[in-house]
């Protein structure tokens, strides 16, 4: 790590975080909700920063999420991740999996935080409040698509 590398903190909405990141000079990102706004804010941060040589050694998500699984208010990391609304088997593929993209089913990236539960996110564009059609610990709208962006361009990610 040189020494202009930084985390980036992504958050979907401020409201999440109360302004507490910025105070703390972090460098922070907000993408709004859903897969694609975060793919696309994240996407374009992330150019941004490798064409000015200041791509961070880390992303990490901060965020709400919901859980049958966990007591409401639990921090829980996680670094699975799956899509729960990818539906493609009419097409003879198996549900969450995104057709003829190669990437697997299930993201797992390195445990990088070992302190708090683990959890597997399933991350789909719709409030969930029954149970997803994939199995999930708990479900969000946003970290499947930063962790696959950050899997694909090989930066570490974890989401809390």
């Amino acid at each position: 790590m040189n020494n202009t590398q930084k985390p980036l903190i992504v958050v979907a909405l401020k409201e999440e975080s109360n302004g507490l990141l910025e105070k703390e000079r972090l460098d922070v990102i907000y993408t709004g909700l859903g897969k694609i706004n975060a793919a696309y804010r994240i996407t374009k941060v992330l150019l941004n920063k490798r064409q000015s040589g200041t791509l961070p050694f880390l992303v990490i998500n901060f965020g709400t999420a919901g859980s049958k699984k966990f007591k409401k208010g639990t921090l829980v990391v996680c670094h699975q991740f799956v899509q729960r609304d990818m539906d493609a088997t009419e097409l003879g593929f198996e549900f969450g999996v995104t057709p003829f993209d190669g990437i697997p089913k299930i993201i797992i990236l390195p445990q990088i935080i070992t302190s708090l539960p683990s959890a597997l996110c399933g991350s789909g564009d719709s409030f969930e409040i029954e149970k997803p059609k994939i199995d999930c610990d708990i479900v969000d709208m946003e970290a499947y698509a930063l962790a696959k962006i950050c899997y694909t361009e090989n930066i570490p990610f974890v989401s809390i």
